[in-house]
């Protein structure tokens, strides 16, 4: 819908801008100016004497035939030639969906030499592979990749294309949806097929993660979701499992790849993968700072484990954001986490609480994460967590 101002009806009489309430309306040379801010809800129109503000309504698109649409299909992310976790979970994943709909599972997998993770997918479970190889293909850029999978899309016509929520993933997922002209639901923690209806019910955490909202796309086709890495089970490997292989074709005309990779530079030092520990040592605004840190890596290391932080140690610059745990960090389900001087925030839960078992060290015996907590100590960080480590060296020893 777009709100119209017809100027020549229009007398200046300024009830439209006294009564709008986002302040989206101002006079130019005595006649209404719809702004931005304009979300068309009418009030404007209402309050016309003159009926000078019609509401126009938007193009409407063809619309798609949804039972020409079959299957569920994956993105399976690789980097230099290797399967990326994220592309396992969401074929775990994408297998219940596609025997809830009754249809096969394909991966969609793009690269140069990739050859072997084509076949590696079909001991994960999928069905089919469709794969592009080309030299353009061997770097990710958004235009190159877009273009192939959207190629691909139009012709075999899937229902669901999942694609992990990476940062691969959310820059690639909104320009498929813009081509395909369908709808996205991003950072879904939990994905169901409606048996009544048969569509996809995608839920996401919304309003800072205090609510989960289930969103349906059931008139647009493919039905899209970016899925958060961490939080779905992975695909069991079948030494005897075996996918279809189709390959696509890769065309490029010039200007169809309007970016240029120039250089890839590689982070350097210590790298972390929240995602595949079992054992992670977490610490808040309780660690103190930087030095903290160090304690909860002696104790990490003694557990076989790695290290994380709330994003309150990342934005006082503490640590890395590679390490933060959290709705606008790592989704992370380790066997064992042990949350350290870690309130317990709403955003920090949405990505632990599905650890395996989860222990909390607080000095607030009211702190938020003892209600998540299997095991909880109320305590200094300071002391408990050397006296763990004692412990530990004498079980060693």
């Amino acid at each position: 819908m777009a709100i119209i101002v017809n100027t020549e009806k229009c007398v200046g009489c300024t009830l439209c801008l006294q009564n709008c309430p986002f302040n989206a309306i101002t006079m130019e040379n005595g006649k209404a100016v719809i702004g931005e801010a304009c979300t068309a809800c009418g009030k404007c129109i209402e309050v016309c004497p003159v009926q000078a503000i019609t509401k126009e309504e938007a193009e409407k698109k063809d619309a798609v035939d949804i039972t020409q649409y079959h299957g569920v299909w994956v993105v399976a992310e690789q980097r230099e030639g290797k399967l990326q976790n994220v592309a396992i979970e969401l074929l775990g994943e994408g297998r219940k969906l596609a025997d809830d709909l009754g249809c096969e599972l394909a991966a969609v997998v793009l690269g140069k030499n990739i050859g072997a993770i084509a076949d590696e997918l079909g001991h994960y479970g999928a069905d089919k592979v469709y794969f592009a190889d080309a030299d353009e293909l061997e770097i990710y850029t958004t235009d190159a990749y877009s273009k192939v999978i959207y190629e691909a899309v139009e012709k075999y016509k899937p229902e669901v294309l999942l694609i992990g929520a990476t940062y691969l993933g959310r820059d690639l997922a909104p320009a498929l949806a813009v081509r395909l002209n369908t709808g996205l639901t991003a950072d879904c923690t939990k994905l169901e097929i409606d048996k009544e209806h048969m569509q996809l019910m995608q839920t996401r955490p919304t309003f800072g993660g205090n609510l989960m909202a289930t969103i349906l796309c059931p008139k647009d086709r493919p039905q899209m979701s970016t899925v958060r890495p961490g939080v779905m089970a992975k695909a069991e490997y079948k030494a005897d499992g075996k996918a279809e292989k189709i390959e696509l074709p890769v065309s490029f005309a010039e200007g169809d790849i309007r970016t240029k990779v120039l250089e890839v530079v590689k982070a350097v030092g210590e790298t972390v993968s929240l995602t595949d520990a079992k054992v992670i040592v977490a610490g808040g605004n309780g660690v103190g700072g930087p030095e903290g840190f160090e304690l909860l890596k002696q104790l990490a290391d003694k557990l076989g484990g790695t290290i994380a932080a709330s994003r309150a140690c990342v934005d006082n610059g503490w640590i890395d954001h590679s390490y933060q745990v959290g709705q606008t960090g790592t989704t992370v389900k380790p066997a064992l986490y042990i949350a350290c001087g870690i309130s317990g925030a709403i955003q920090h839960l949405a990505g632990m609480q599905e650890s395996g078992q989860i222990v909390a060290i607080n000095k607030n015996e009211t702190a938020p994460i003892f209600e998540v907590a299997d095991y909880g100590i109320v305590g200094d960080l300071f002391k408990v967590i050397p006296a763990i480590i004692e412990e530990l060296d004498k079980r060693a020893d």
